[in-house]
């Protein structure tokens, strides 16, 4: 039986693992329980380390290694901001366009708000700056900026395990908070959810310019009889992408060699933008006139899971030139893309394939649509994305007024170089793609180890710090939670943004996804979760740095 106390104690790396897998077992359990719609989540993790750590001490047993676990909470944290960073980093451009530059601001005002809260608890309060930043983390369910503040604190053992502990107490009207602001915004301003979601429907149809649409041309303008196809790609490719033409009432694949003829009908894929000048140059455009593909010919989508064309532009691939097939939409990361000659393809893609029915074999085979080749993490481009992240993050960066360098540290570097990397898709002909299910699970993974080993670590002394007026530091993080997320979203209400999108963006700028969960299910459109995924990867990043400076400053 000895061996069974000896797995137990904590003290080498095999008892800690057992202590880990035992707080995320039953922490992840405790997280699935529905209380009035509201679910502790991931958080249960920590809570459950809390729990174990409490009772190990209760039975005056000796702590867990804390060397050990303070490895696998940071490699935990890494883990996690740097599957964050490539999920979003093909989104993170484009959520700058329409109402994201508003939202952003906004989102950069619900920081500075925050943080303004922080500083004035700090001088009322005297608690120690430790603590406020755990607190901070805690109210805005931003666990990165914990992990962060805690790398500031260095080798402040005592502040490292008072962070986990405010974070804990504050965690869990973090996720309440923001849904009660949700509601009184709705009763303030006496918001009917129908017609808001209504006026969100209506606004994305008369956004619908840029979207892809399939568009007919017939061409009616003598000054393009009688050219070629190439000819045409090079005056128009840019606005038109071809998939076919209709000539004496039968379809056939365009070849750049074709001839136009009068009377010719192009089909292919256009965006509202382009119609008039379609129309004044080439002839009458007929927009979203779907007809069946029939006959020898056939519409497929394919998956790139080749790693040879990826990183290659359509024209390199020659996919046009070799088949009687023209690619003619590209779909990347829930966005449509026009695929002109110029447009690189990356792994994950899909491309929609116009082309001989006979060729689907070769064409599949040659751009991959192998779920088992994607399925399967480069872990080459992983690592090399981790270990430039390490190195981003440890750069000292000196900022006027701080009476230390500051960093990004294990959780801001990584997660700049991810953002980087899942924007641009590859580097050194390394394509850093990494499927969904893939990087649920590294996130996932990451989350787990990182909130199991805080709580672990911080769980010694919660009860009797509580009890010894910890409980104080839950109505700071009220403060903390409620004041900036009131102000903020009235502002955006009086700006014109739709309720939806405010519930959206309430749970993206304090990354809570239990309040985003109850936002999507107000109302089933797409407002709440386009918000939310506009505002999270600059709030995480903000959130993540202004911990580090509140540490230094305070």
């Amino acid at each position: 039986m000895d061996f069974i106390v000896a797995l137990f104690n904590g003290t080498n790396i095999a008892s800690v693992l057992v202590y880990i897998c035992l707080t995320a077992f039953v922490g992840l359990l405790l997280g699935k329980l529905n209380v009035k719609g509201v679910k502790l989540g991931i958080a249960g993790v920590l809570f459950m380390g809390i729990f174990w750590a409490h009772e190990k001490n209760y039975f005056g047993s000796a702590p867990l290694n804390p060397e050990i676990l303070h490895f696998v909470k940071e490699f935990g944290l890494i883990l996690f901001v740097y599957g964050i960073g490539i999920n979003v980093g093909p989104r993170f451009a484009s959520s700058f366009k329409n109402d994201g530059l508003k939202l952003n601001g906004l989102a950069a005002l619900h920081v500075l708000l925050g943080v303004i809260v922080t500083i004035c608890l700090f001088y009322i309060t005297g608690l120690d700056k430790s603590v406020i930043v755990g607190i901070l983390s805690g109210a805005v369910t931003n666990t990165p900026s914990l992990g962060a503040a805690q790398q500031a604190l260095g080798d402040n053992i005592t502040g490292i395990e008072q962070s986990g502990m405010a974070y804990a107490m504050a965690y869990p009207f973090g996720v309440i908070g923001i849904i009660t602001t949700i509601l009184l915004i709705r009763a303030i301003f006496r918001i009917k959810v129908k017609e808001e979601e209504k006026n969100y429907t209506d606004q994305v149809s008369n956004n619908k310019r840029g979207k892809l649409e399939s568009v007919q041309v017939k061409v009616t303008n003598t000054n393009l009889i009688g050219r070629t196809i190439k000819e045409f790609k090079e005056l128009f490719g840019h606005k038109l992408v071809l998939s076919r033409i209709l000539r004496n009432n039968q379809f056939d694949i365009i070849h750049d060699e074709e001839i136009l003829q009068e009377g010719d009908v192009i089909f292919g894929v256009s965006t509202k933008d382009y119609v008039s000048t379609l129309e004044m140059s080439v002839g009458p455009v007929e927009l979203g006139m779907k007809r069946e593909v029939d006959g020898s010919l056939a519409m497929f989508e394919v998956l790139v899971t080749n790693r040879k064309i990826a990183g290659r532009t359509i024209e390199q691939i020659g996919i046009y030139r070799r088949y009687e097939a023209n690619i003619t939409r590209i779909f990347r990361a829930g966005v449509e893309i026009l695929p002109t000659l110029n447009t690189t393809i990356e792994m994950g893609d899909t491309v929609r394939v116009v082309g001989k029915k006979t060729l689907l074999p070769e064409i599949q085979k040659e751009i991959g649509n192998s779920l088992q080749q994607l399925a399967v993490p480069n872990a080459v481009a992983i690592f090399l994305g981790i270990f430039m992240g390490i190195l981003l993050g440890s750069i000292p960066i000196a900022i006027p007024g701080l009476p230390a360098s500051a960093k990004l540290g294990l959780a801001g570097g990584p997660l700049i170089v991810a953002l980087l990397l899942g924007h641009k898709g590859r580097l050194f002909n390394i394509d850093f793609y990494m499927a969904p299910g893939a990087n649920a699970i590294f996130k996932e993974l990451g989350i787990i180890l990182f909130l199991g080993s805080v709580g672990l670590s911080s769980g010694t002394n919660f009860v009797d710090t509580f009890t010894n007026g910890g409980y104080t530091w839950m109505l700071y993080g009220v403060a903390i939670t409620f004041i900036p997320a009131v102000i903020v979203a009235v502002a955006a209400r009086l700006m014109k943004f739709n309720y939806l999108k405010i519930c959206g963006f309430l749970s993206g700028v304090t990354t809570n996804p239990p309040a985003l969960e109850y936002a999507n299910s107000i109302a089933p459109v797409q407002a709440q979760s386009t918000a939310y995924a506009t505002v999270y990867p600059l709030s995480m990043f903000l959130r993540i740095l202004t911990a580090q400076i509140l540490i230094l400053i305070l």
